[in-house]
C-alpha cells in the first residue's frame, strides 16, 4: 500500500479544500481517474489517481483543509511496482489499521495517535498554523495517516469557547483573508483620486471595459505602474504586455479573473471577453491558470456603490484603479454651469517603486482616455 499526497498545485498554494471525493473505500481506479476535487485559492481542481489501484482509505475528509504535502489517501498498487509510482511519497508502515480490499470498509476508524515532542508528525504548513493560534502540538491528537496533525485536529483541539459562533473561512474567502492580510503585511500602499466628467456617454456604457482600455493607454503613459516588484532582491520587472486582473464579486468571495494581453484588443472585444470571464466566475468554470500572471488590476466597485477607496495590491503587482459609482452633480462648463455625470476614480501605487508623479501621470492618462469623445464613439454598441 502507498499514501498519496496532496500535489503542489502551483502559485505558491499552501494548501486546498477537499470539496468532493469521487470515489470510495474499495473502489478500483485506474491511472489519471479523476479521485477528488479540491477547492484552492484559485478554482476548483480535480485531482486525478496516480496510478492504478484500489482505494484503502481515504485519509482527508470533505470540508478538510489539507496542506500540500499531507496525505490525502491510501491506495493498494496493483498494477506497478513502486519505481512507476510518480508522485507517490511512501508506502503505509506494516502497522497502520489500513487493509486492502473490502475489509477497509469494515475496518474500525483509526484510533487518534497522542503525540509528544519527539514524535510529533505534522506538515510545515499545519506546524505554523499552530503556532499562530497558540496551540501545543504535543496536546494535539493526530487523526492523519500515521497520527500525522491535520488542519482538522488543530480546529478539534482550539478551546470550546474559542470556535463557538465561529466558522472557518474557506475557499475563496480564505484565499481573500491571506492575499489582503499579505497586502497589509507588505505593501506600503498609496492611493490618490480624482474624477472624470462622463456625461458623453451613452446611458448603458459598458463602463468596466471602458476603464480596462483607459487603463491599457495609461501603461503606455506610465508604464511604472504595469510592472511586479520583488523587495528582497531591490528588483522590478516592467511589462509591455498588459495583464489586467478584474475583480469580480460573488456570494461566494471576490474572484480575480486575469484578461490577458488587453493591450491587444480593441474595446468591443474586451467586453466580450470580460463578459466571458463573469460567466465563467458564477458558474466556476473558472480554471487556475486564468487567475494567475497579472501585472496590474482593476476594481469597478462602483456597480455596488461608494466613491473612492484605498484598495489593496496584490503582491507582485504595483498598482490597482478603482472606479466609484457614477453621480450626477454641477461642473462648470463654457462659462456656464451645467450638471453632468461624474465618475470618480482611485488608484492605489506601492509607493516603494512608483513614485508620486508617476500614479499622477498615470491617474491623468486614465481621465483623458475616458473623457475623449472620438473613445466614446469608437466603443458604443
Amino acid at each position: 500500500m502507498k499514501v498519496f499526497e496532496l500535489p503542489d498545485l502551483g502559485e505558491g498554494l499552501e494548501g486546498a479544500e477537499i470539496v468532493s471525493w469521487h470515489v470510495g473505500v474499495g473502489d478500483k481506479v485506474v491511472l489519471d481517474q479523476p479521485m477528488v476535487s479540491v477547492e484552492t485559492a484559485k478554482a476548483v481542481v480535480e485531482i486525478p489517481a496516480p496510478w492504478s489501484g484500489r482505494i484503502t482509505q481515504l485519509i482527508a475528509k470533505t470540508g478538510d483543509i489539507v496542506s500540500t504535502g499531507a496525505a490525502l489517501v491510501a491506495l493498494a498498487d496493483e498494477d506497478s511496482g513502486p519505481e512507476d509510482c510518480g508522485t507517490v511519497v511512501g508506502t503505509l508502515p506494516e502497522s497502520s489499521s489500513a487493509n486492502t480490499g473490502d475489509a477497509a470498509s469494515s475496518t474500525p476508524a483509526r484510533e487518534p495517535t497522542k503525540t509528544s515532542e519527539k514524535s510529533i508528525r505534522v506538515s510545515p504548513a499545519v506546524r505554523r498554523l499552530a503556532r499562530e493560534a497558540g496551540i501545543d502540538l504535543a496536546s494535539v491528537s493526530g487523526t492523519g495517516l500515521g497520527g500525522t496533525i491535520t488542519t482538522h485536529d488543530l480546529e478539534q483541539a482550539r478551546p470550546a469557547s474559542a470556535r463557538d459562533g465561529y466558522e472557518p473561512l474557506r475557499g475563496v474567502r480564505r484565499a481573500m483573508a491571506i492575499n489582503m492580510a499579505r497586502s497589509a503585511r507588505e505593501v506600503p500602499g498609496s492611493t490618490v483620486t480624482d474624477e472624470v466628467d462622463v456625461g458623453h456617454w451613452p446611458p448603458d456604457a459598458d463602463v468596466t471595459s471602458r476603464l480596462a482600455g483607459a487603463l491599457v493607454a495609461a501603461c503606455s503613459t506610465e508604464p511604472a505602474l504595469n510592472a511586479w516588484c520583488d523587495i528582497e532582491r531591490m528588483e522590478r520587472k516592467l511589462w509591455d504586455e498588459v495583464h489586467i486582473a478584474v475583480a469580480i464579486n460573488t456570494p461566494d468571495g471576490l474572484f480575480i479573473p486575469v484578461l490577458r494581453n488587453s493591450e491587444k484588443l480593441p474595446i468591443a472585444e474586451i467586453r466580450r471577453r470580460l463578459e466571458k470571464m463573469k460567466a465563467d466566475v458564477l458558474s466556476r468554470r473558472t480554471r487556475p491558470e486564468d487567475m494567475t500572471g497579472a501585472t496590474i488590476s482593476l476594481s469597478n466597485f462602483g456597480m455596488l456603490g461608494g466613491l473612492h477607496a484605498a484598495l489593496a495590491i496584490v503582491p507582485p503587482q504595483v498598482a490597482i484603479l478603482g472606479a466609484g459609482r457614477i453621480f450626477e452633480a454641477a461642473r462648470p462648463s463654457v462659462g456656464e454651469v451645467k450638471v453632468t455625470r461624474i465618475l470618480p476614480l482611485s488608484l492605489t501605487f506601492d509607493h516603494r517603486v512608483v513614485t508620486g508623479a508617476e500614479a499622477v501621470g498615470f491617474l491623468n492618462a486614465v481621465i483623458v482616455t475616458l473623457g475623449s469623445e472620438a473613445v466614446a464613439e469608437t466603443s458604443r454598441g
